[in-house]
């Protein structure tokens, strides 16, 4: 029997689809259940291995989650990562404590090179650690394999019980050799074969809404960006005309974007209908100043307006939406704690109208929707499109939303873009915009005092969504921006410049 595929059952950590992704990267199909998943009830054909997950409980916690024993009665190899090196160690007798200082970001490890884990890294390298509780007894029959100045067991391992974990992060990019250490488990110690690609989950996806979903109509909410764009492709290949795809102007998109959107749709071969619902928005959300509050508001009446076209669709029963992995984890799905709520996941009504969602894409990263974009012949520009958030400007601008900051943002955010794409950059950072400020600071124009807004401007590299890093823009680009911004808009006074890494922040302000 071929061994093709990996479980990750999930703690709840913030970085548990990472996992899947980082599985998929390799080459091999992966997928994640809840950690407390009865094993009996899953497909384990072609079974390699098991990875358990990181999470933000502790072990000695009394309701702490727990996963079914009998993962450890199935005979194939199991990878524990953080709260799941932990979990194996107390499962197995040992003791977990809970030390007065924490271990978190990048952090030297040292390794034992005789451990098959890390036989490909070096015997010194830097991982990502997060981390509160540490091993203060190993359970017996395991050693030790990896160490750093305050975590004594950052890696440990059971050849006979072929049981292997790590204290530290390395599905995240900051841990240096990460992916070798993955291959080793995937590949090498669990010899899963090679048979996952994008191009075969199109063809699932499509398979399984056809046969699900036959003869039924839905109504696609289509933002512009390559998310929603992929899934009403996907969704189009599989039901034809029975999906009317519906683009929303809230009021809050970026400059000409309206226009230059329906544009682009022309040449995708979908039945798109614009629809003009600014005012509705702006007059719902004026006087909200609470962040989440106003993602509620926009996913509330997003969907009522999609309700509006489904009557007219003919009773459309399904919503069809771009929904993303990091969307779902950040709204606290999945077992995760919330950051903040998506418009098209925590934002969305109880009561809806529609019998239910269709999201082709819940389980996959933007460089995989990428991917697949390309595979079932999505437009390049299309898919390397600036991602833009579903609640658009009402999220750069800080606390209460009011036409005049708006257009601050509308046009600080079209000179960026300008200025990006003439140093030939549009494509290199995955995401740039400015941000509205509830500041004013002090400056001189025309040889006069004037008390203007502060202008944030934020541009991040990551392949994932889930953990980035501040582009570094060049200061000649940043001298440019300023002195443009600050000329060309009024009510400009002053610019600044994002380096906040994720985490701890997030890629948007809001």
């Amino acid at each position: 029997m071929s061994l093709n595929k990996i479980i990750v059952l999930n703690f709840g950590g913030q970085t548990d689809q990472l996992i899947v992704r980082r599985v998929r990267e390799l080459g091999v199909y992966a997928e994640l259940h809840p950690c407390d998943v009865d094993i009996d009830s899953l497909d384990l054909e072609g079974l390699a291995g098991i990875i358990l997950t990181g999470g933000p409980q502790s072990v000695n916690d009394k309701d702490s989650l727990r996963a079914d024993s009998k993962i450890f009665e199935l005979g194939v190899p199991i990878l524990g990562i953080c709260y799941g090196l932990q979990y194996i160690n107390n499962y197995y007798g040992g003791q977990i404590e809970t030390p007065k200082n924490g271990e978190y970001g990048k952090t030297p490890l040292l390794v034992d090179k005789n451990s098959e884990i890390f036989k490909d890294v070096p015997q010194e390298s830097t991982i990502w650690m997060n981390h509160r509780d540490r091993v203060s007894k190993l359970a017996d029959g395991f050693k030790k394999t990896a160490w750093t100045l305050h975590c004594p067991v950052a890696g440990m391992e059971n050849k006979e019980k072929n049981i292997y974990a790590v204290q530290f992060h390395p599905e995240v990019v900051h841990s240096e050799y990460g992916k070798e250490m993955l291959a080793s488990f995937v590949l090498g110690i669990c010899k899963a074969e090679k048979t996952w690609k994008m191009d075969d989950f199109a063809d699932k996806i499509i398979a399984e809404i056809k046969e699900k979903y036959a003869g039924e109509k839905m109504i696609c909410a289509l933002s512009g960006g390559v998310d929603s764009s992929v899934a009403a492709t996907i969704v189009s290949k599989a039901i034809g005309e029975n999906l009317q795809c519906i683009f929303v102007d809230h009021g809050l998109l970026r400059k000409n974007e309206a226009d230059e959107v329906m544009e682009t749709y022309k040449n995708l071969g979908l039945k798109v209908k614009k629809v003009d619902a600014s005012q509705e928005f702006l007059d719902l959300l004026k006087g909200v100043d609470d962040p989440e509050t106003k993602r509620k508001i926009i996913g509330n009446h997003f969907v009522e307006v999609f309700e509006r076209e489904a009557k007219e669709f003919g009773e459309a029963k399904y919503l069809v939406q771009g929904t993303i992995y990091p969307d779902v984890i950040e709204s606290g799905k999945d077992k995760a704690s919330v950051i903040k709520s998506h418009h098209n996941v925590g934002g969305l009504p109880e009561d809806m109208l529609f019998e239910g969602l269709v999201e082709p894409l819940r389980d996959l990263f933007k460089d995989e929707v990428r991917a697949l974009g390309e595979s079932i012949g999505v437009p390049h520009d299309m898919v390397w499109r600036q991602p833009f958030p579903g609640p658009g400007l009402a999220i750069r601008v800080m606390g209460d939303i009011t036409e005049e900051k708006l257009e601050i943002v509308r046009e600080t955010d079209a000179i960026l873009r300008e200025e990006i794409k003439n140093h030939g950059l549009n494509e290199d950072i995955w995401q740039y915009f400015t941000v509205w400020t509830p500041i004013k600071t002090v400056g001189v124009k025309g040889d006069a005092r004037v008390y203007d807004n502060v202008i944030a401007i934020r541009a991040v590299e990551t392949t994932d969504a889930m953990s980035v890093e501040a582009a570094e823009l060049p200061f000649n680009l940043l001298q440019t921006l300023s002195s443009r911004m600050i000329n060309e808009v009024a009510g400009v006074g002053r610019v600044v410049y994002d380096i906040t890494s994720k985490p701890p922040g997030t890629i948007e302000w809001e």
